[in-house]
């Protein structure tokens, strides 16, 4: 046993800059395998991509001009669909990203000053919405612990970057399944959609829509601010 897996199989609390790091080569080792297609970001295929962006985008108000930041953007695959599905909208699209290798994907396929992308875990900038697409489904080795805990830094951080709100997925868990603590490299980290809309809830001070049953195992959140909260990220 490495030194790294050690200290994930003790239950070290975790270091949630060293997660990042690991998060980030493995999107990059992926993206270096296979380019900029969805296996290159862990998805099986184009059309289950899609989906995903159907129901995350559910949050979003495309009657007026809106921003836009995509939390794990890998290649900027978010950008075609947007002008796709949604033409007659100004979106100013910000794309954001841990792998230096995605963004530079990113920034080559897709440029302009409506359409950005930043390297970080982080958005730079509170836009009115923000969406992550699996960002938080493949757990690169570490206890379940651990990994919720990196799960609750993003979601705080997509709150306070968020005027309006924002969306994420799991991949859901059956009933049967436990809440298993013992570390697995490269697991994927599957949930019931009840601990974290509890967590948006109290946490966060959010409303939370729960879509579900939409011909995947998974399910996706939309978070929508509550009039207190949104005033208080107004101001960042």
């Amino acid at each position: 046993m490495d030194d790294v897996t050690s200290r994930r199989a003790e239950g070290e609390a975790p270091n949630l800059g060293r997660i990042c790091s690991d998060v980030d080569n493995y999107y990059t080792a992926r993206v270096a395998r296979h380019g900029a297609t969805p296996l290159g970001v862990d998805w099986t295929c184009q059309a289950t991509q899609a989906l995903r962006f159907v129901q995350l985008l559910k949050l979003c108000n495309f009657s007026e001009a809106l921003s836009l930041n995509d939390v794990g953007c890998g290649y900027g695959a978010l950008v075609p669909f947007l002008a796709a599905r949604h033409p007659g909208c100004d979106v100013d699209y910000l794309g954001i990203d841990l792998s230096r290798a995605m963004i530079g994907r990113a920034r080559r396929r897709f440029a302009g000053p409506r359409c950005r992308f930043a390297v970080g875990a982080k958005s730079p900038r509170v836009a009115d919405y923000s969406v992550a697409s699996g960002v938080m489904n493949v757990n690169v080795g570490y206890s379940r612990r651990a990994w919720e805990m990196f799960i609750e830094s993003m979601l705080r951080q997509m709150h306070e970057t968020s005027r309006r709100g924002f969306a994420v997925n799991f991949m859901v868990a059956s009933p049967e399944q436990g809440a298993d603590d013992e570390p697995d490299l490269m697991r994927l980290y599957k949930s019931m959609p009840e601990p974290w809309m509890r967590f948006c809830r109290a946490e966060l001070k959010c409303s939370v829509e729960l879509i579900s049953n939409y011909g995947m195992k998974e399910f996706t959140l939309l978070v929508r601010q509550d009039a207190g909260a949104a005033s208080n990220t107004l101001a960042h």
